[in-house]
C-alpha cells in the first residue's frame, strides 16, 4: 500500500512539472534564474533563446546572421555577483581590446560609447567594429581571428550589482539586429 501512494505522489509530481514546464515555454524572456531574479527584461522573439554555457551567464541567444553572412551573431547576459566583474571603464578597456583596426590603428579611438537611462538603471553601452580577437576560452592563449565584425556590448548598473551584455558577430549581422539590441537593454528593469 506504501508503495501505491509513493508512485502516486510522484505521477502527480510528474503531471504537475510537465505542466509548469508547458506554460512557461515560448513566453517573453521575464529572468527566471536565481541570480537575475529581481532583474526583468524581454528579448525579441526573432532571437533564439539558448541554453546558457556558463553558470555566470543569465542568459545567451543566438541572432540569425543576414543574408551573405556565415555565421549567427551571439550574445550574452552575465552576472558574477554583488560588487564583482569589474568597473564600467574596465569592462570597456576590455572589449575595446577584444577588437583589432585592420589597418593598425588603436581600437580605442575607433568606439563608440553612450550612456542610456533605463527604467531607474545605468546603462554604459560600446560599440566597436574590426577584426574580433578575443580569447577563445577565459585564460585560453588560443584567440579568435574574426575580420569585419562588430562588438555591441553594456554594463547595466542596478543595486544588486552590474549585469554584462556581450553581443559579437559579423558586422552586416549586428547592423541587422543594432535596433533591437537596443530595445533589448532599454526593456530592462529592476523590481
Amino acid at each position: 500500500m506504501n508503495n501505491l501512494r509513493i508512485i502516486a505522489a510522484f505521477a502527480v509530481a510528474l503531471v504537475l512539472l510537465i505542466t509548469v514546464c508547458k506554460e512557461t515555454k515560448g513566453t517573453l524572456q521575464e529572468q527566471p534564474k536565481r541570480k537575475a531574479a529581481d532583474l526583468r527584461f524581454r528579448a525579441p522573439a526573432e532571437w533564439i533563446t539558448e541554453q546558457p554555457s556558463s553558470s555566470m551567464r543569465v542568459a545567451q541567444y543566438k541572432l540569425p546572421k543576414a543574408e551573405g553572412d556565415l555565421e549567427d551573431a551571439s550574445l550574452a547576459l552575465y552576472f558574477f555577483g554583488s560588487n564583482q566583474g569589474g568597473s564600467v571603464q574596465a569592462n570597456l578597456d576590455r572589449w575595446i581590446s577584444q577588437i583589432a583596426q585592420p589597418d593598425g590603428s588603436p581600437s580605442l579611438t575607433k568606439a563608440k560609447t553612450e550612456t542610456l537611462d533605463l527604467k531607474q538603471l545605468k546603462a554604459t553601452t560600446i560599440d566597436l567594429a574590426g577584426t574580433y580577437t578575443a580569447e577563445m576560452a577565459p585564460g585560453s592563449e588560443t584567440r579568435h581571428n574574426k575580420p569585419d565584425y562588430r562588438l555591441r556590448a553594456a554594463v547595466i548598473e542596478t543595486p544588486k550589482g552590474a549585469y554584462y551584455v556581450k553581443l559579437v558577430g559579423p558586422a552586416k549581422t549586428i547592423d541587422r539586429w543594432d535596433k533591437t539590441f537596443i530595445a533589448y537593454l532599454r526593456s530592462f528593469e529592476f523590481k
